[in-house]
């Protein structure tokens, strides 16, 4: 049961093996891959909003499963999406494969890591855990496969139990000598590649901030240069890669029926904005132009302050005051908080030592004597950002946490009803396909009552919540770690 637990885990890569040098394998869980199964739903969102209901089912069953070769994910989309079509119809795998082609190019889904072959002839044992090898090269070279059928639809449970048992004799006759041929692509497996996702979220948090800072056209010239580089600039990378002025203008939407000339005065409008969302990096090609991926250095404190909304929510508007008064001027003594603020000095004091306490704001000490009495050293009020962000971030999972215990107890307090349900609706479906009359099926809807169906829309209305606020929590999350990231001094 070890053994199969720790594979499970390995292939959702959950979990990560070395050889130890004492001679034994050591496992080590992934922190930051189990925390992003939180982020799930928001992969498969950005998925179906990029490439429709196939590129929906295919990330999701790479999710659902850790690794698949593309034949098998494919057939298995093609699958799902023929029991959603009318009776008659069904899906092609090549219509499927194409969407898979498209999430490799656009890097949302790569190869994973091989086991190399070992040496032949090789006098030298096996090692105790393999080294796990991947060519940079291949990562999202798609195998050619000449996938030919269509997806097919669930079958009944007795002709499953017949296929199953078909399946049986015909694995007894491979085994008594007949050899069924290995898929096209075998031992070539496939993952979502989370680093690409969050560069698009990324994307699409800095084409909103242009948007409402500039205008539409601005944030769609910004989209076009990251559109352009999203697969040449790497997922750390604080810029992307210079675009000319000529190649923008040549990628603009065909909608916008703007001259070269507007688009060279938005670009410069772009690079002279204080937030440089947009650098200039040449003049070659009628200017070379770059788009700031971390912005987290650049953004200024007032913006900052009403983006960390958790200050003005948790100690009110006057201590949100004070804390963007803190952020702009940097360093400020009680008094001087008191004086800015406008704020009476009883109010100030507690309300500083309030914050304080919190660690949304810090005290330096900055003596004039060497002996650091009291009556002869300074103490100032400062902001520690990178600190409150990690403090902010803390909060946001333990409150991922809470809802998490909320909706367990939610389910566990309803587990009856529940269960009641799931029976009936089983009922039902068995019913419809050998065609009962519609009293037959009256009859199984009233087994539950009135109050018993208002307390399960409660309960369904509740959950929904709880998941809802566990996605807003989490894009609270994304920006907090995106900001805590671009603070990292990098060598």
């Amino acid at each position: 049961q070890v053994k199969k637990a720790l594979c499970v885990l390995i292939q959702h890569q959950l979990v990560r093996f070395h050889v130890h040098r004492r001679g034994c394998v050591q496992y080590q869980a992934e922190r930051q891959r189990v925390l992003r199964i939180l982020r799930y739903p928001r992969y498969i969102y950005a998925a179906k909003a990029l490439y429709g209901d196939s590129g929906e089912l295919l990330v999701e069953e790479l999710l659902l499963h850790g690794q698949l070769p593309m034949s098998t994910l494919v057939r298995k989309v093609a699958d799902r999406l023929t029991d959603t079509m009318e009776a008659g119809k069904a899906i092609d795998y090549t219509e499927v494969s194409s969407t898979f082609v498209r999430l490799a190019d656009t890097h949302l889904v790569q190869r994973c890591p091989l086991v190399p072959e070992p040496p032949k002839n090789a006098e030298t044992p096996p090692p105790l855990a393999p080294t796990l090898v991947l060519d940079e090269k291949e990562m999202y070279v798609v195998p050619r496969l000449n996938l030919v059928g269509k997806g097919k639809r669930r079958r009944s449970c007795e002709e499953e139990e017949e296929e199953e048992d078909g399946g049986r004799r015909a694995k007894r006759q491979r085994q008594d000598g007949e050899s069924s041929e290995p898929p096209p692509d075998d031992g070539v497996y496939w993952q979502v590649n989370f680093e690409r996702f969050h560069q698009h979220f990324r994307a699409q948090a800095i084409v909103s901030a242009v948007a409402n800072r500039m205008d539409q056209t601005s944030s769609e010239i910004v989209r076009t240069m990251l559109r352009m580089s999203e697969v040449t600039t790497a997922s750390a990378a604080p810029y992307t890669q210079p675009l000319s002025s000529n190649e923008i203008f040549r990628s603009l939407p065909a909608g916008y029926n703007i001259s070269k000339q507007v688009l060279d005065q938005y670009l410069t409008l772009l690079a002279d904005d204080p937030l440089e969302f947009v650098g200039k990096s040449g003049d070659s090609g009628g200017g070379m132009y770059t788009v700031s991926i971390l912005l987290g250095k650049k953004i200024p404190p007032p913006p900052a302050a009403s983006r960390a909304p958790g200050t003005g929510s948790w100690f009110g508007s006057r201590c949100a005051r004070i804390f963007r008064l803190l952020l702009r001027k940097k360093h400020l003594e009680q008094k001087q908080v008191e004086d800015f603020a406008m704020i009476p000095a009883k109010e100030a004091k507690d309300m500083l030592y309030k914050m304080l306490s919190e660690n949304f704001v810090s005290l330096q000490e900055i003596p004039k004597t060497p002996d650091h009495a009291p009556s002869r050293t300074f103490y100032l009020y400062t902001v520690n950002v990178a600190a409150s962000a990690r403090m902010l971030l803390h909060k946001c999972y333990k409150s991922v946490a809470n809802l998490m215990e909320r909706r367990q107890h939610e389910t566990k307090e309803n587990k009856r009803l529940l269960e009641k349900s799931q029976r009936v609706e089983a009922i039902l479906a068995s019913m419809q396909a050998t065609g009962a009359e519609e009293t037959q099926l009256q009859e199984i809807e009233e087994m539950i009552t009135a109050p018993e169906r208002q307390q399960l829309e409660t309960l369904k209305r509740n959950v929904n919540k709880i998941d809802a606020c566990e996605n807003q929590v989490d894009e609270t999350i994304f920006v907090l770690e995106s900001f805590i990231e671009s603070t990292v001094k990098r060598p």
